[in-house]
């Protein structure tokens, strides 16, 4: 692991990563995925399944039928159902508490103001399997989405060169009741998603993770559906100090380098620790470094300029640190709650902001699945009262005719 000093210039880059780091030829590439889906349909769809997934299928094919959901409980072990229950009712648990009562106002001059929240019609979520099938991604999104109550939820997911998707995939979707299920990948299935062919409908919103490819596609596609982040490979930032326990930080260290182009970064004052990991940590398919840093209070002030997808707090007292960050996506306190605890069981959806979108992005929540509309009632008592000031905004901003038609409704009028 590479040692990263704070007022030191290798740590700029970190501070100001971002997804516009992109190689152009992804963003061509993409941009020609989603021109030809849109001109071509089921076609291109197709086309792309057989050059990136090495998959021949047909039209009829794409959308997985129900024997083929419905068999997939023959390939996955006995006791995955039991522990995936579990995990679900923590899931949910967690998203109902986020349903909140709209916001209604009524005074006695007669106006009435109120919100409606409504779920969204319709939403498609992405999940990989290329380099590993994201299981945990079908719950992690797909419960938030029915507790919001959106009716039409689809998933696509890439099939393997024979066609078939994972069936621990297959067997999460249909215990959570989710059986629109599309074998696609990569960028054609966002585009898919989004334009809509003559198989795979359009949706209104676009979530779940992805390659650099997939996350492209939702940036590009973003105003003809609504996406939930623009995302890139996991990040972990490990605070801790000489009272930390080394394995517990070079084990939470190693488990986000798993992910491809993982980011794990340990900061700390301890020299020993910072010793220790560098010895012993191993660098995996992703990166690692070590910040050494005076204090904890410049812990914090470089935590929340790298603004991570996870903070971990490993010190003695970790709640007094959590307080003062600012830009994380989810913070984990103490020695017993390790980033998979979020990663699969905890609750809250894994789907969090990274590449430094902490610092105004959120984790996926329940107001991702909804709309709000606004409802708007005055009397003629309560519009008489607002004539005046209404006039004069109207006024210097130009425009006569929107004092006229309030005007309008009491010319001769008792």
């Amino acid at each position: 692991m590479k040692i990263l000093k704070p007022d030191g210039k290798g740590i700029e880059k970190l501070y100001n990563r971002n997804l516009f780091s992109r190689k152009k030829h992804v963003e061509e590439r993409v941009r020609q995925i989603i021109a030809d889906v849109k001109n071509s349909g089921d076609d291109a769809v197709l086309k792309y399944t057989r050059r990136f997934d090495k998959c021949k299928m047909t039209a009829r094919q794409i959308r997985a039928d129900e024997s083929e959901i419905s068999g997939a409980f023959q390939n996955i072990t006995s006791d995955f159902v039991g522990s995936l229950k579990l995990i679900i009712n923590n899931v949910e648990a967690f998203y109902r508490k986020q349903l909140k009562k709209p916001a209604r106002i009524k005074d006695g001059e007669g106006i009435v103001l109120k919100e409606n929240i409504l779920p969204l019609d319709s939403v498609g979520i992405y999940i990989p399997a290329g380099t590993a099938p994201l299981v945990s991604s079908v719950y992690m999104t797909a419960i938030p989405a029915k507790v919001a109550g959106v009716k039409r939820i689809a998933i696509a997911t890439p099939p393997d060169k024979n066609g078939h998707i994972n069936p621990y995939i297959l067997a999460v979707a249909n215990l959570l009741k989710v059986n629109e299920i599309y074998k696609v990948g990569g960028a054609q299935a966002v585009a898919a998603l989004a334009l809509g062919t003559r198989t795979i409908p359009k949706v209104d919103k676009v979530i779940g993770p992805g390659n650099m490819y997939v996350t492209e596609a939702k940036r590009q596609l973003f105003g003809y559906v609504d996406i939930d982040m623009l995302a890139g490979p996991t990040e972990l930032v490990v605070i801790a100090n000489r009272l930390s326990d080394p394995e517990f930080v070079i084990a939470d260290l190693e488990a986000q380098m798993e992910h491809v182009g993982g980011l794990s970064i340990l900061v700390s004052p301890s020299k020993q620790l910072i010793r220790q990991v560098r010895k012993r940590a191993r660098v995996l398919n992703g990166r690692g470094y070590c910040i050494p840093v005076k204090n904890m209070e410049e812990a914090v002030e470089v935590t929340n300029r790298i603004a991570p997808e996870h903070v971990q707090v490993l010190t003695n007292n970790p709640l007094s640190i959590a307080k003062k960050i600012t830009n994380a996506g989810a913070i984990f306190l103490g020695p017993y709650s390790p980033t998979a605890v979020g990663d699969y069981v905890a609750g809250p959806s894994h789907v969090l902001p990274t590449l430094g979108t902490a610092r105004f992005f959120s984790g996926l929540c329940l107001s991702d699945f909804m709309k709000t509309s606004h409802v708007i009632a005055y009397s003629k008592k309560a519009l008489e009262k607002i004539r005046e000031p209404l006039d004069k905004i109207a006024g210097i901003e130009g425009l006569p005719k929107h004092s006229a038609s309030v005007q309008v409704r009491f010319n001769g009028k008792d």
